[in-house]
């Protein structure tokens, strides 16, 4: 397995920061909004009367039955309570569905770019990660015909992310229905969703791939609190599947780590039946720095970046500047030393693409006040204006 290159490149400017120097950082893929006071209050509430001790290694039953009256209210989903499993965190929900479900030599297709976890985790689980590559031109979305050449007798799991960390790519009803019949085809494929970004669309609606007339019975869906309501520290995810996947699952997590905190249960709870306007505040603000960024970046020449219609996320491609030189004539050979040059020169925090299985793009994530932004792309414009283009 390979260490975080999100958490190696935010350490990174940490330490840069630490030595005095101005750096903005759009590596870290969290919101910078504050935990909404109704959660944060209910979190208080929980320490002082007492919700200090162990609960069920599945979580709360209060916090499933929230859990699934969400799922058929907000995505159409039946599922019941002992249904859900509740971990610490979205991540350690994908991590135990992975490792439930593939098995030595199982093969499980990636569409990249994704996010970096995903091939360490089929490693860790004994199976062979298949990255099937999309494109600039496709928005970074896999189609119908990209899975079905990459599906064989080994298959054992899709990957799906949307919308995507690491692109902001939001699969559409349409797009969606197109893979479902090639899964169709391929009845032993389960599916990973991956939801965690759900509430931050903008233009595209979000659907579960669990609601298609069979999907259900094999997909794996992923969810948490941290994106949408803020709460990363909190460390709160579930996952939502058959009965025998969450058994499993629960097993691995009852040795491992046990029940996510009574303290961060309680204030799901609370996030789970407040104002969903809260959020859709925050979402304004998202839609309103992605077009400034993207503005900002159409401006950069040699720089192609997708308009993308969830999280707060950009992937630009800069393949063109690959094989550039600094000004003090350093070769710039793949995104990692794009991005170290622009961290260490021009202090600007961005994640290299090729970590994220995209080897001509980097990850920026707007998710920083507008100030910040508009500083980073002045500084990001000098960056590019000093290579010298091969």
């Amino acid at each position: 397995m390979q260490p975080s290159a999100t958490l190696a490149m935010t350490a990174a400017a940490d330490a840069r920061k630490r030595a005095g120097h101005p750096v903005i950082g759009l590596s870290a893929g969290e919101p910078d909004f504050a935990t909404p006071e109704v959660i944060a209050e209910a979190g208080i509430r929980a320490i002082r009367e007492g919700h200090t001790y162990y609960t069920p290694n599945a979580g709360y039953p209060e916090l499933r039955e929230a859990i699934a009256a969400k799922l058929q209210r907000e995505n159409g989903l039946s599922y019941r309570p002992e249904q859900i499993l509740c971990s610490n965190g979205a991540k350690q929900s994908v991590a135990q569905s992975v490792l439930a479900l593939v098995r030595d030599g199982d093969e499980v297709l990636i569409p990249a770019p994704f996010w970096v976890s995903y091939p360490e985790m089929v490693r860790l689980a004994g199976g062979g990660p298949v990255i099937v590559p999309t494109t600039v031109a496709s928005d970074y979305l896999l189609a119908p015909e990209q899975l079905e050449a990459a599906i064989t007798e080994r298959t054992r799991v899709l990957i799906l992310c949307s919308p995507s960390n690491p692109t902001g790519g939001v699969y559409t009803p349409e797009m969606l229905e197109g893979l479902v019949e090639v899964l169709r085809r391929h009845p032993g494929i389960f599916v990973i969703s991956d939801e965690i970004y759900e509430h931050i669309v903008y233009d595209v609606p979000h659907r579960s791939i669990a609601t298609w007339e069979g999907m259900k019975e094999r997909t794996v869906t992923i969810n948490g609190f941290s994106k949408a309501y803020a709460m990363t520290g909190w460390r709160l995810g579930y996952l939502a599947a058959e009965l025998p996947i969450v058994k499993a699952a629960a097993t691995l997590q009852s040795q491992l780590t046990s029940a996510p905190s009574t303290i961060t249960q309680v204030a799901g709870i609370a996030a789970l039946n407040m104002d969903i306007a809260i959020v859709q505040e925050m979402v304004r603000a998202f839609r309103k720095r992605r077009d400034l960024m993207l503005e900002r970046l159409a401006a950069i020449p040699g720089v192609v970046c997708p308009r993308p219609e969830g999280a707060f996320y950009l992937f630009p491609d800069i393949g063109e500047w690959l094989g550039s030189r600094t000004p003090t004539g350093e070769v710039i050979r793949d995104t990692q030393d794009l991005c170290m040059y622009i961290l260490n020169q021009h202090d600007v925090a961005l994640v290299p693409g090729q970590a994220f299985g995209g080897p001509t793009g980097i990850r920026l994530s707007y998710a920083a006040s507008e100030t910040d932004l508009m500083t980073a792309c002045d500084r990001l414009d000098a960056a590019f204006g000093l290579l010298k283009r091969p």
